[in-house]
């Protein structure tokens, strides 16, 4: 007599499964890889927006050095940024204090002529260190040394706007006498503002600052330098 094999008798092939014609459940593997494990500095957008906010950061340290130190601090103090391990020195009294100090001599200087030349002249120095330490303490969550050696190069990024900066201003001390520097030094001041903002705010946004600031530049660059009547 031929015996009937284990697997054609009825519910015996699914024995164990938990219900008749039902297949057993397939377990499926995590995809989620651990925390701190397999995790590409590259694929993570929170470093991606670091670096626009260092970018915008930095071309704001282009136009003015202490202004845009004076809000990061300021920011922090308030506890609406994190700064980076080694730059929380910013948000303290005394940094404060030399910071304010400091930018509002900068500010009333840069709309005097003459004195505007002298400061552009210390700046070449000045604001790209500005730029390297302004954009090092917006870079939280890089690794060293990656977050120095970025912020070193978005400071040397920084002499770029500054040159172009000093360029204008020079133009229109040709063109005015002097007369139209206060005036470009006060949108010089808005714009700065205007990109620390932006970089804190919407980083995704400091690529259209950073072009509508370039596109400024450039016009003004353009413009013939005609004497006085």
């Amino acid at each position: 007599m031929r015996r009937k094999c284990g697997y054609c008798q009825p519910g015996a092939a699914l024995a164990g499964t938990g219900r008749r014609g039902t297949p057993p459940p397939r377990r499926i593997r995590a995809a989620t890889t651990p925390a701190g494990r397999g995790n590409i500095p590259g694929m993570d957008w929170t470093l991606a927006l670091a670096v626009l906010s260092g970018i915008g950061v930095a071309a704001a340290c282009g136009l003015r050095a202490f202004l845009p130190l004076l809000l990061l601090g300021a920011a922090a103090r308030l506890g609406w940024i994190q700064l980076a391990d080694g730059t929380g020195w910013l948000a303290s009294t005394p940094a404060l204090f030399a910071l304010g100090t400091a930018a509002v001599l900068e500010l009333l200087g840069d709309k005097v002529p003459a004195v505007d030349h002298v400061l552009d002249i210390v700046g070449t120095v000045l604001r790209p260190a500005a730029a390297w330490l302004g954009a090092y303490a917006v870079l939280v969550n890089w690794p060293s040394p990656w977050g120095q050696l970025l912020a070193l190069a978005l400071g040397s990024g920084a002499l770029l706007v500054h040159g172009a900066k000093a360029k204008v201003r020079l133009g229109s001390s040709v063109a005015t006498l002097g007369h139209g520097n206060p005036l470009l030094s006060i949108a010089e001041d808005l714009v700065s503002v205007l990109l620390l903002v932006v970089a804190l705010a919407v980083p995704v946004l400091v690529f259209v600052a950073g072009g509508f600031l370039v596109w400024i530049l450039a016009r003004r660059g353009r413009r013939p330098t005609a004497g006085p009547a």
